[in-house]
């Protein structure tokens, strides 16, 4: 099997130099200097045991060539770039006939949940995964992962539910890549539960490290409270930590630990975007739908939105900004 992968940032960084270094054949998309960086001196990632630079080939968008029918498309943006990207891949034609939305699968290694039916109305073929992968990307062409002994967990499956072939021919390519990958019928059960988990990135991002543990709290309990009134199974905290044991554990990488999560990621590159609307907003869409109250979710949409807007720098959101943004 081929691998595109799209948006070969932290998580598609690492799974794509991974999967080259296990010998598959890989694409990298990115844009901007990082492509630029890609292409002058590859992608080079650096983890717990070691440094690795590999230099497969990097696009920015399809060349009007046929893709090969057993070609991967794997998509790795944040979710606010899935629609942008699903748009600029769907129509690319594939050898012997057809478009990528009509034949090839479409692998979403994203958090959040609203991946799945937006690529579901153009790919055929949707494969959801819940991705635990410690990694940060903040340098063109450099990618830092900080999960030991391997470098993460991918749960997948097919979307809405099942699993099949392909979903087995990825994870065992996967796995020859040093991830953890088990196939799940019930995927988007475990993405939800990552979701909740994701609910304190915003929260990161804004205040740093040190987070109230009220606040944080208080944003995951609105959102156990909007997937109850929704009727949304999810995993537990337990449940997650039992499956994850110590098979990916953070580990410092050159003697420094990860800065922060990917909300906490955007902010400090400047990315001029962030997700607080796809995972925080998700909880908001289900209480306004259900009837449940989620001012912290609402909150954290609105300060992540502004310090994206005044560019104010990853952590330094005024704390007293965000209480009266919540009352």
């Amino acid at each position: 099997m081929r691998y595109v992968i799209i948006g070969a940032g932290a998580v598609g960084g690492t799974i794509g130099v991974l999967l080259a270094e296990a010998g598959r054949d890989v694409t990298l998309v990115a844009r901007g200097a990082h492509l630029d960086a890609l292409r002058e001196r590859g992608l080079t990632l650096r983890r717990p045991d070691g440094t690795v630079t590999t230099r497969p080939p990097a696009v920015a968008e399809p060349d009007g060539s046929p893709l090969p029918a057993d070609t991967v498309l794997v998509l790795t943006v944040k979710s606010q770039d899935t629609a942008a990207a699903l748009a600029t891949w769907v129509d690319a034609p594939v050898e012997g006939g057809g478009t990528a939305g009509e034949r090839l699968p479409v692998v979403l290694a994203q958090n959040g949940v609203a991946n799945e039916p937006a690529a579901l109305r153009l790919f055929a073929r949707v494969h959801p995964v819940c991705v635990w992968l410690p990694a940060t990307h903040l340098e063109p062409g450099v990618v830092v992962a900080n999960g030991h002994p391997h470098p993460g967990m991918l749960h997948l499956g097919r979307y809405p539910t099942g699993a099949d072939d392909t979903s087995r021919a990825v994870a065992a390519d996967l796995t020859a890549a040093g991830f953890v990958a088990p196939i799940r019928d019930d995927v988007m059960r475990w993405k939800y539960g990552k979701l909740l988990a994701n609910l304190g990135n915003g929260l990161q991002a804004l205040l740093g490290r040190d987070v109230p543990d009220h606040l944080a709290e208080r944003v995951r309990a609105e959102g156990e409270a909007a997937l109850a009134a929704a009727g949304i199974p999810h995993t537990t905290r337990e449940e997650e930590a039992a499956e994850r044991g110590d098979l990916v554990s953070h580990r410092p990488v050159d003697g420094e630990s990860r800065s922060g999560g990917s909300t906490w990621q955007s902010l400090a590159r400047g990315a001029g975007s962030a997700e607080a609307d796809h995972l925080n907003g998700e909880i908001v869409l289900l209480g306004r739908l259900h009837g449940v109250p989620t001012p912290v979710n609402a909150a954290v949409q609105v300060a992540v939105r502004r310090a994206v807007r005044e560019r104010i720098p990853a952590g330094d959101f005024p704390p007293g900004e965000l209480e009266k943004l919540i009352r």
